[in-house]
């Protein structure tokens, strides 16, 4: 085999591997930058008179799983072929929002790496427990690592996440992105990934410049679904599931559609400015 064929290799043996527990504090002043990163208006978001303080974001726990996504790709990954990684799939399970002092201890585990068409997919699933133990959150996060080849399916085969959002589209928001708002949300939500902020990172990379955060793309769409599907309330988001299918440059505009619509989960997806998708499969699960 050669040296690039080895390279552009991904064990199934990496499934199983760990990272963490690693714990943090959720504190006001982080919970509050999350919401301002997303132009959050609702005051409740910034609301630290009251004893619970600032309300959480639905997909605020991409902040403190991002550090331990970090280390599990430098554990199991080569620098070669996680230059090559883009965040595939989100399955997000919310047990309850994460509040101003909660100290919070979350764990990482490869659970699949399957064969796709592009390339490899590799599932880690993220669990964040409070103090006591009890769950806050549960991720299942998906990165394709583009044209690398990978051994027969291994581990446990993970639903990609969503449903197909087919159904007709009911109403469209659109969502304005300003030219700082990867710079913006780098900062708040402290999810630091150069191709985000650095035209000369993204280029070699191979894109046309900056793009903006998967997890932005979503949050604002779960906003936007909230606004218009749950009378503007956040808490009663259970879960958040959709495929990442399109960049978001910065600056441009997205526009997100809510499609079906029930009592225990909402359809939603979202396409960029020239009608290509960006969000599929959307689902907020209530």
């Amino acid at each position: 085999m050669t040296p690039t064929s080895t390279a552009l290799h991904l064990p199934g043996a990496i499934v199983g591997t760990t990272a963490g527990p690693l714990s943090h504090d959720i504190d006001a002043r982080w919970l509050m930058a999350y919401a301002a990163a997303l132009g959050e208006e609702d005051p409740r978001y910034y609301d630290t008179a009251t004893a619970a303080g600032p309300l959480a974001h639905p997909l605020f726990p991409v902040c403190y799983e991002w550090p331990l996504a970090v280390e599990l790709r430098a554990r199991a990954i080569s620098e070669v072929v996680a230059a090559l990684g883009v965040h595939a799939t989100h399955q997000l399970t919310i047990h309850r929002l994460p509040r101003r002092g909660d100290r919070l201890s979350t764990a990482a585990r490869i659970v699949s790496v399957n064969r796709r068409r592009a390339g490899a997919l590799v599932i880690v699933r993220f669990d964040t427990t409070d103090a006591r133990g009890e769950p806050v959150s549960t991720t299942l996060h998906g990165s394709l690592y583009r044209g690398v080849e990978t051994d027969a399916a291994a581990g446990t085969r993970v639903d990609d996440g969503g449903r197909a959002s087919d159904g007709p589209i009911r109403w469209e928001a659109p969502v304005p992105v300003a030219a700082k708002a990867a710079h913006l949300y780098t900062e708040c939500a402290r999810i630091w990934n150069p191709i985000h902020t650095d035209g000369a990172v993204a280029r070699a990379a191979g894109l046309p410049g900056p793009i903006l955060h998967g997890t932005a793309t979503l949050a604002l769409g779960v906003s936007r679904v909230v606004a218009r599907d749950l009378g503007g309330e956040p808490a009663r988001v259970r879960g958040v599931s959709a495929r990442f299918t399109g960049m978001v440059p910065v600056p441009s505009r997205f526009v997100v559609r809510g499609r079906a619509g029930g009592t225990s989960a909402i359809e939603f997806d979202a396409v960029d400015a020239g009608g290509r998708p960006v969000l599929s499969d959307g689902t907020l699960t209530l």
